[in-house]
């Protein structure tokens, strides 16, 4: 579905489920993918790879406090905040070598997109968990606005899709 976009550009997480959905946009493009770690997933620490289970019986405060939102290292990984700083400055690398009427696709994580998203949208960080989870194989779509500060930079256009965007029939601007 967003080979009809037309992308002009991707940008893909190293990791490996990330590079594989990548590699399918570019097969159905003719594409190449740029390769940037700084799109990788929140690391969690001692969190990693462990159950749902596992975490509520051996970090009971510390889930509840990163479940509600709060800015903590979850199982001393990194914070939300953290993520976010490196995904943008990731966006903005690839974003460089794109033209101002270019698309951009950005290859990512659930987590990662979110707060990246919340940033790009200048949204205060403590408002980024009323945005839900990214779906398994869904995006986002923002477009540039144009607008000088102090208006924002991002328009928000879809979350979590799953569907070719639908053109809205008014706008505000």
């Amino acid at each position: 579905m967003l080979a009809v976009l037309g992308p002009t550009a991707i940008v893909s997480s190293d990791l490996q489920r990330a590079r594989a959905t990548a590699a399918a946009l570019a097969e159905a493009t003719g594409l190449g993918v740029t390769i940037d770690p700084g799109l990788r997933e929140m690391y969690a620490g001692a969190w990693q790879g462990r159950l749902d289970s596992e975490l509520r019986a051996e970090f009971p405060d510390e889930l509840r406090a990163w479940s509600m939102g709060d800015e903590v290292r979850p199982g001393g990984g990194e914070t939300r905040t953290e993520v976010a700083v490196r995904m943008v400055e990731a966006v903005d690398r690839a974003l460089a070598s794109v033209s101002d009427d270019g698309t951009l696709v950005v290859v990512t994580h659930g987590g990662a997109a979110r707060s990246a998203v919340c940033a790009m949208l200048g949204l205060p960080r403590e408002t980024w968990g009323s945005f839900g989870v990214f779906s398994n194989c869904s995006w986002a779509v923002l477009a540039e606005t144009g607008w000088a500060p102090p208006y924002p930079a991002w328009r928000l256009t879809e979350y979590n899709a799953g569907s070719l965007p639908v053109p809205a029939l008014a706008d505000d601007r």
